[in-house]
């Protein structure tokens, strides 16, 4: 599992394992908290297309889905 804390998720970049449309390395462009501070949205953008998407923060902890970091 990668190690992951919500307070660092804006502008982390990621490497997707298994790309989808040559999508492979993205940026976390949007975190929204609630009022006791978990993460209620997470948006991600693909670095090549800009095109974004929501995603559950909680995903990328999964290494054999995210890897932190562009690789």
């Amino acid at each position: 599992m990668n190690r992951l804390s919500p307070k660092k998720l804006l502008n982390s970049k990621w490497t997707a394992v298994r790309p989808v449309n040559k999508e492979k390395h993205f940026i976390d462009v949007e975190v929204e908290f609630d009022e006791l501070g978990n993460v209620e949205l997470c948006t991600i953008q693909a670095a090549m297309t800009k095109r974004s998407f929501d995603i559950d923060w909680r995903s990328l902890k999964c290494r054999e889905d995210w890897l932190v970091g562009w690789q």
